[in-house]
């Protein structure tokens, strides 16, 4: 049916959507529990409900990026969870913390929830810095140096910042009053940590690798690609300023600083996946070297046809009927 060499970009592109959809899905309700407020129920009880209709299908692109990673570029799998095995176990770690808190804040009794509430904050966090750190061990082709794991740090620090970023534009999104202020307040903060520890990252990519440094800046492609961070920078100059506004008048224009952090985090991807295409394994292997057998991926093929329209579906039609503000979270 397809060739080796199409079906290699075919299913890196499924894992790209993937990863993306993950990255805006899920990064934004780990922010809103990392913002969780261990003194204020009330407004712990309506930023979990918030995210309540969408967090555990959120995940679902996760697991997708890694299964189709396996399937597709067995070789590559073998390589990035060997070389990111630490951090993952203490992702899976937060990970299972966030689905236990959420579920048994509501069924323990008051004395209890804060408890819960504090394991659900500390899991958001964990897995966060963990997600952060193996981007940043991926962006230094897996060194086990110290400057490498130093950047990864920084890239962790940067990550969950960045999420807490479209979390809290999440909450100014979906709630009101005081809980929305709040939020204004710690997007303003979030968006100007984010600028920059995406800035630091194209940075240090640009100075690490001659190979990236020629594709951004050789023409005719920079004609093309220079633009991307231009914009990217403008999104966030106006995101503050729309920020500064709902301040003043929160009831106007209150999904445009997640519609802003939606279009930054899409534009830094795909600076990122350019980057380093056609590389998997930075330095080490490319897509061409790690793609399974043609007829193994032409059988997965259907399956992958009918599975991710499956989920964009479901998707689309979750958010469409709990968009608006936020109601009361219940348990039947």
């Amino acid at each position: 049916m397809f060739d080796q060499a199409t079906l290699a970009i075919i299913f890196v592109s499924l894992m790209g959507l993937a990863t993306l959809m993950y990255a805006v899905l899920d990064g934004y309700d780990l922010g809103v529990g990392v913002l969780l407020p261990l003194d204020d129920e009330t407004s712990a009880d309506t930023m979990i409900a918030s995210i309540g209709p969408f967090w555990d299908a959120n995940e679902t692109w996760l697991v997708l990026a890694i299964g189709l990673l396996l399937i597709a570029f067995p070789t590559a799998h073998s390589i990035v969870f060997q070389a990111l095995y630490i951090p993952c176990t203490f992702m899976l770690i937060g990970l299972i913390m966030r689905g236990v808190a959420f579920d048994f804040r509501a069924k323990a009794i008051v004395a209890h929830k804060r408890k819960w509430d504090t394991v659900f904050k500390s899991g958001s966090l964990l897995a966060s810095l963990a997600q952060g750190y193996m981007l940043g061990l991926y962006v230094m082709g897996f060194s086990n140096t110290l400057e490498a794991h130093g950047f990864a740090l920084l890239s962790a620090i940067g990550v969950s910042a960045a999420y807490t970023f479209i979390g809290s534009a999440w909450l100014v999104m979906k709630t009101e009053g005081d809980l929305q202020q709040k939020a204004i307040a710690h997007c303003k903060s979030t968006v100007v940590i984010t600028f920059v520890g995406i800035l630091l990252v194209s940075l240090v990519n640009l100075l690490i690798s001659p190979e990236i440094y020629q594709k951004w800046f050789d023409f005719p492609y920079a004609l093309i690609l220079i633009p991307i961070p231009i914009i990217c920078a403008s999104f966030f100059v106006l995101c503050w300023f729309v920020l500064k506004r709902l301040a003043k008048q929160p009831n106007i224009g209150a999904a445009l600083p997640f519609f802003f952090a939606l279009l930054i985090f899409t534009l830094s991807f795909f600076g990122l996946a350019f980057s380093f295409f056609p590389e998997i394994v930075p330095g080490k292997l490319t897509i061409w070297q790690a793609v399974a057998a043609p007829e193994a991926l032409n059988f997965m093929l259907w399956g992958a046809l009918i599975v991710v329209p499956t989920i964009l579906a479901y998707t689309a039609f979750s958010y469409r009927v709990f968009w608006g503000k936020v109601d009361e979270l219940r348990y039947y």
